[in-house]
């Protein structure tokens, strides 16, 4: 087996979050074909219990704790240096020294940075693939955030958005491969960084299909009786699902429970931020926090929600309630990027009050029986794990720029992927 340098900016392990899941599949991925040695940030203090098992599958690991007041304090060089403040925040010497040391010490010629936060840690040139997974266009969503927040952060955000999206061109001219979890994310950042446009792919998430299926899952409904449950799904301190839980249960569900005084909404997941811990308080609502086994919550729910207004890349919520058979109804924003078609697998409704709530409203009432089991066959053609990470074997198995390109020359074709 080849050493292989892998960089994530929050430990892959357990994968019970977006980015998580992606990072976490990818890493079982590689540690089949190649001797990993892994680079990681712990933001949460109860993931250092993970650590031990990450060291029985790589070869070395450099996991350094991620306190937020540390990071956020560090992040506010970049108001002085002019950099993205995403960068400083994700910035430590000591991990810098041991991939500077692995690197050194071990015959790697492949690495792969999972997000720009980790890109920084590598070499911009000499004799190595380097492949970078940006996920998402980071640099859009925060441009997407302005206009949701008041000045001064408005402000902030916005700045966010320019100059991150300059150091993403940057690295990846110094690249072999970028890599974006969607055709429409890459084509988004082909768009904006024409320059490495024939070097940007996009690769799909995959879902555990046998994990979420219908037949795997054990235990009794954890609802009420007597209660229809729509269930929203997801990290809940993470600002666009809170934008979405907020928006819902201020414009549909009052509306909605006037004609279904027994729907009930379920928002299931961990860390929810202030103002969703408040919604508990209205009638209808319940927030959970983190729970054991999400897979119960999806799959007794009468249907999923996801109505979100702000989205990047590809949402896991959609895929595993399809997956788990479960009728979605689901904003334009968080079905981009998926292979779905609206209305025979999935319900696409409008980020607007009334389409929305007629679009809940409708399969409430008119349920379509088929519309679960045509979504799981859909994951099940398109989403599989083992199929799409091949493609990342073969961007780490190129060969290294040349150095042409690593003073910046680049081809100005896509690769029509």
């Amino acid at each position: 087996m080849e050493d292989l340098l892998y960089l994530v900016h929050r430990i892959p392990w357990p994968p019970n979050k977006g980015d998580k899941i992606r990072s976490h599949h990818i890493l079982r991925y590689l540690t089949q074909r190649y001797r990993v040695h892994l680079g990681t940030f712990i933001d949460d203090p109860a993931d250092h219990a993970y650590v031990a098992e990450l060291e029985e599958i790589c070869t070395s690991v450099c996991a350094r704790p991620l306190p937020r007041r540390r990071a956020q304090l560090r992040a506010l060089s970049g108001l002085i240096t002019g950099e993205p403040l995403t960068l400083p925040w994700y910035r430590d010497r000591t991990l810098q020294r041991w991939v500077d040391h692995t690197l050194r010490s071990h015959d790697i010629s492949r690495a792969l940075a999972f997000s720009s936060a980790m890109a920084q840690y590598l070499p911009t040139s000499g004799d190595l693939t380097r492949v970078i997974d940006f996920v998402d266009v980071d640099s859009d969503k925060w441009t997407q955030y302005a206009p949701t927040r008041n000045w001064p952060m408005s402000a902030v955000y916005r700045r966010e958005g320019q100059r991150l999206l300059a150091s993403e061109r940057r690295m990846a001219e110094s690249a072999h491969a970028s890599v974006f979890v969607s055709p429409d994310e890459a084509r988004a950042f082909r768009e904006r960084a024409p320059g490495v446009a024939s070097r940007v792919h996009a690769l799909n998430n995959g879902v555990d299909a046998d994990y979420f299926s219908p037949a795997a899952v054990a235990g009794a409904s954890p609802y009420p009786d007597g209660c229809r449950p729509i269930v929203f799904t997801g990290a809940m301190d993470y600002w666009p699902n809170v934008d979405a839980v907020l928006w819902f249960a201020d414009h549909v569900l009052p509306s909605l429970r006037e004609s279904c005084p027994d729907v009930e909404f379920f928002i299931v997941g961990s860390r929810p931020a202030a103002e969703v811990l408040a919604l508990a308080e209205r009638p209808g609502v319940t927030v959970t926090g983190f729970v054991d086994d999400i897979r119960v919550w999806i799959a007794h729910a009468r249907l999923a929600v996801a109505p979100l207004r702000i989205a990047r890349g590809v949402q896991n919520k959609v895929l595993e309630a399809m997956a788990l058979a479960r009728p979605v109804v689901a904003t334009p924003q968080a079905l981009e990027g998926l292979t779905a078609e609206p209305d025979t697998e999935v319900i696409r409704a409008p980020a607007t009050p009334d389409a929305f709530l007629a679009a809940v409203s409708g399969e409430l009432h008119d349920p379509t029986p088929e519309l679960g089991a045509a979504a799981r066959e859909r994951v099940l053609r398109d989403y599989d794990w083992e199929r799409n990470l091949s493609r990342l074997e073969e961007m780490l198995q190129a060969k290294p720029l040349s150095p042409a390109h690593d003073a910046g020359v680049v081809s100005e074709s896509a690769d029509g992927l």
